[in-house]
């Protein structure tokens, strides 16, 4: 009874919708109606509340940031895979730095960058600054092979999660430095996968909201990266102490 109850409350709103919209459009000249107007019909038309509304704003996120994570195969077929990396980095509005080089190539806030790191081919990438981008679990394969990389810096990256963490251990011979501080989407048992890190000297696991016991989190990590310095801050220790 409740459900029936509130689909016909939807099928209310989205007749008031609609009715409110046509107005709208009837009101008007022989001219066509302003924008605002054209796009409130459409949203009427397509959707019955908010709700929808909100979902299919989500979707439209998620099918954008997918876009952007998407395989650089093409790039790598013709200009090689270190190239493909870069410019991979570049497109998601992050930096890099060749390995025996001293430049970085970063991308500006428009998403501009110098396209002279196309002169580098066959130089491999040693650090990647993707701090603030939506780099996710399936953009990942696009840093597949570089294995002289020994910094990543992920600070701030919603889209980090702990699958994407497990999928660090292509790096298991290189990483030396990691920074996955105020990353939303992490969890205790994403970061157990970086015991496959061995060669990590220094992590930045600084203000992760998905940690509720910090205290045993760095116990443990210093347990299985005994030669990494960990860092740890914007945390309540009491339990520690």
């Amino acid at each position: 009874m409740a459900a029936r109850l509130t689909s016909l409350h939807r099928c209310c709103q989205r007749t008031a919708s609609l009715l409110v919209a046509r107005q709208l459009w009837s009101s008007s000249s022989a001219s066509p109606p302003p924008l605002h107007r054209r796009f409130l019909l459409f949203l009427a038309q397509r959707f019955y509340d908010i709700e929808m509304l909100l979902s299919w704003v989500g979707q439209m996120r998620r099918k954008n940031i997918n876009k952007k994570n998407a395989y650089y195969g093409y790039t790598k077929s013709f200009y090689g895979s270190d190239i493909a990396a870069a410019y991979y980095v570049l497109s998601l509005k992050g930096g890099f730095r060749y390995a025996g080089h001293t430049d970085w190539f970063r991308s500006d806030r428009r998403g501009k960058f110098n396209w002279d790191f196309l002169n580098h081919k066959d130089t491999p990438l040693e650090e990647v600054d993707m701090s603030y981008t939506v780099i996710n679990y399936t953009g990942l394969g696009n840093l597949e092979g570089q294995q002289s990389l020994r910094t990543l810096l992920l600070r701030g990256c919603p889209e980090v999660d702990d699958w994407f963490l497990a999928r660090l251990h292509m790096f298991q011979d290189s990483l030396e430095e990691l920074d996955i501080s105020h990353c939303p989407c992490i969890t205790v048992g994403g970061l157990t996968a970086l015991r496959n890190l061995k060669g990590l000297r220094r992590l930045n696991i600084s203000s992760l909201p998905g940690i509720s016991s910090p205290g045993l989190v760095i116990i443990l990590l210093e347990e299985m990266l005994p030669k990494c310095q960990i860092t740890a801050t914007g945390y309540d220790y009491s339990l520690r102490q």
